[in-house]
């Protein structure tokens, strides 16, 4: 059973491992296959989960924490309630742009995986809706009900990441991020 402090070696192969599935996606891979294309052991894949399926969860909480902290250390840097808006969904935009289409698809078709994706658009919406009602207080933007405008947000990211807003409009991620956090501040704006 892996514990919660990791190794320098032991981080570096999680990063190394993370970056791997985040190119190819994880469900064609075999154990096998790993150890060969990371050039470790079983054993040591075994130091950070016991099993495959452990091993893809957590290299997918490794992705999404990481990028939650790079995410919030961009909004830290804005203090405009309008900016930090257009930061934090632009900021995510960013973080999802390296996910390769078969990775998403892995990762919505294994239920550990999209479990981890699920809760961190949930602690988005959340995200959104605080930076909505900080806003609101603050005066930047119109009176509007910051938990209805964080689920909006939270549906349209997953129609995103799932590539459902790309087939439908042509719209790459990225672009589909920039146009969302415009309709949203637009939207909130007195």
């Amino acid at each position: 059973m892996p514990s919660t402090r990791r190794t320098a070696r032991q981080t570096d192969l999680l990063e190394r491992l993370v970056a791997l599935l985040v190119a190819e996606g994880f469900a064609a891979f075999t154990l096998d296959e790993l150890t060969e294309r990371l050039r470790c052991s079983k054993t040591t894949l075994y130091q950070l989960a016991g099993s495959k399926q452990e091993l893809v969860r957590e290299a997918v909480k490794h992705y999404f924490r990481e990028a939650a902290q790079s995410v919030e250390k961009r909004v830290a840097d804005t203090s405009a309630p309008p900016e930090r808006v257009v930061v934090y969904l632009n900021a995510v935009a960013q973080q999802l742009r390296p996910l390769s289409r078969q990775f998403l698809d892995d990762m919505a078709a294994f239920e550990p995986a999209r479990e981890v994706y699920e809760a961190n658009t949930r602690l988005a919406a959340a995200r959104i809706r605080q930076l909505i009602a900080d806003g609101v207080a603050a005066g930047a933007f119109r009176d509007v009900h910051a938990a209805f405008v964080g689920e909006v947000v939270a549906a349209t990211m997953q129609e995103i990441q799932r590539g459902e807003v790309a087939a439908r409009t042509g719209l790459s991620d990225a672009e589909a991020y920039a146009e969302l956090a415009s309709l949203i501040v637009h939207a909130v704006s007195p």
